[in-house]
């Protein structure tokens, strides 16, 4: 009898997906080569998704693309260019008046994405040829620093006055939903242009024409100033979980919006961020970047950190007498620098992403303190039992030492680490919390000056204590 073939529910569903999408490209190209009027393959081809022919796009031949640009609508081809990975090389392909024409057509935020990845010579270019509307919103966007959340905005909302009736409302919402598609919520505003509130589109739709507007208006829906710093107001947007949320300059009225696609955005760009920071980098690096480039990011903390471990190894030379007189204890050096590393890097994780509340206490960052130290005492407590057994019966058996010269030595290395990792834990909280009070970046500052901080500690914790112990207590040597 034959045996069925199953496939497993996790990987079904992938499965069907991928082969879809390769149906689906397939599909797409077919189209594209089939000859037929441009009319019939435009009209074809509005029966696909703009991120799947984007990635057929990708494939094609120059030729083949730029007679594609050809039969496409400025509209559609705007939205393509939207979904492909690195839209410069085929911008290049469009010359520089169709090529401003889609621009022109995406939304400014998206237009801008694609903008500051080009010279600025092309850049001016393609900026001069689009209409007077399109240049205002790219010039409002980039009059903001990177950092600052006006420079994620999107100028696609819709606004109507709060001195209307519910089916004048909708007369707004109508006229302006045809250059603005992002009308889920409806940004309200008073008789002298201020932010008054938001209407979400279902509570319009489902409002009886008899009803006053001012019923459905939510007066406290959240907004953020677009000179505001993403990282300061980040934790806010996620809390709201709103589509979108009104952008104000520092005169209350609108200017844009911040829809739930650029928080995610920008909450990757942060993580990036503070990820490279946590390794020295001052950003993160791109796939494509020069290799100057690279190098301006990575150099400067690799210096002050070869320096850092150059006072590390003189430390590491006062010891060389005790070294001298029992040399199994070089063995052991890693394993305490390592573990006091590890216990340093994972305080510091946890801190950071404390402090980026900034209504936390200072009775509640002392208590976190001494939480971590109990942390670090506990683990240091377990580990070091653990090795003062293991290591003591390595020595006796492997080296054929005594057993009281064995434990001795281990007991040294047990409370080594112990000691180690109950002053890194503390260190690793510390540290950034002072660079924090100082208005320097923790994560920057932080992780590559506590991994050589705890060295340090490791060191001079590991053949101190060696020399107490096994010189001056025991008499080993």
């Amino acid at each position: 009898m034959d045996e069925k073939k199953t496939s497993s529910p996790e990987t079904a569903p992938i499965a069907a997906t991928a082969e879809h999408n390769a149906n689906f490209e397939e599909n797409i190209r077919s189209i594209i080569r089939s000859g037929k009027p441009a009319s019939v393959i435009r009209d074809d081809l509005d029966n696909y998704h703009a991120n799947d022919i984007a990635e057929v796009l990708e494939t094609l031949d120059t030729a083949t693309r730029k007679r594609l640009y050809n039969i496409l609508s400025l509209e559609m081809t705007a939205e393509i260019f939207t979904y492909l990975d690195e839209p410069a090389p085929y911008l290049h392909e469009l010359g520089l008046d169709r090529a401003a024409a889609v621009l022109a057509e995406m939304d400014a935020d998206e237009a801008v994405d694609i903008l500051e990845n080009l010279d600025p010579e092309e850049k001016e270019a393609l900026i001069a040829r689009m209409d007077q509307e399109s240049k205002d919103d790219i010039h409002l966007i980039f009059s903001y620093d990177e950092e600052q959340i006006g420079s994620r905005m999107t100028t696609n909302y819709i606004v109507i006055p709060n001195n209307c009736t519910i089916k004048q409302a909708m007369r707004h919402l109508i006229s302006q939903a045809e250059d603005n598609d992002n009308i889920d919520t409806i940004y309200v505003e008073d008789e002298n242009g201020r932010y008054f509130g938001a209407i979400e589109l279902k509570d319009l739709i489902t409002a009886r024409e008899y009803m006053k507007l001012e019923d459905i208006i939510s007066t406290s829906y959240p907004y953020v100033y677009a000179d505001e710093k993403s990282s300061d107001c980040m934790e806010e947007l996620i809390d709201y979980s709103e589509d979108s949320i009104p952008v104000l300059d520092r005169n209350h009225k609108i200017i844009g919006a911040i829809t739930y696609e650029d928080i995610a955005e920008a909450i990757d760009d942060e993580m990036g961020d503070d990820y490279a920071k946590l390794a020295g980098l001052t950003s993160e690096e791109d796939l494509h970047e020069p290799l100057l480039q690279s190098l301006k990011k990575r150099l400067p903390w690799l210096v002050l950190l070869l320096f850092l471990g150059m006072g590390v190894s003189s430390v590491v030379g006062i010891f060389e007498p005790i070294v001298d007189r029992i040399a199994l204890l070089i063995c052991f050096q890693s394993m305490i620098l390592d573990m006091a590393g590890n216990v340093g890097t994972q305080s510091l994780a946890v801190t950071i992403r404390v402090l980026m509340d900034e209504d936390i206490s200072a009775m509640q960052k002392l208590g976190f303190v001494f939480k971590e130290m109990r942390i670090g005492f506990l683990n240091g407590l377990l580990l070091g039992s653990a090795s003062f057994v293991v290591i003591g019966i390595f020595i006796h058996i492997m080296k054929q030492k005594s057993l009281f010269f064995s434990f001795a030595l281990s007991g040294c290395v047990g409370i080594s680490l112990l000691t180690a990792m109950v002053i890194s834990s503390l260190v690793g909280v510390l540290v950034p919390m002072l660079f924090h009070k100082l208005k320097v970046d923790p994560a920057v500052a932080s992780g590559p000056l506590i991994t050589t901080v705890n060295d340090l500690v490791a060191v001079v914790t590991y053949y101190g204590l060696a020399e107490i112990l096994l010189v001056d207590v025991f008499h080993l040597v």
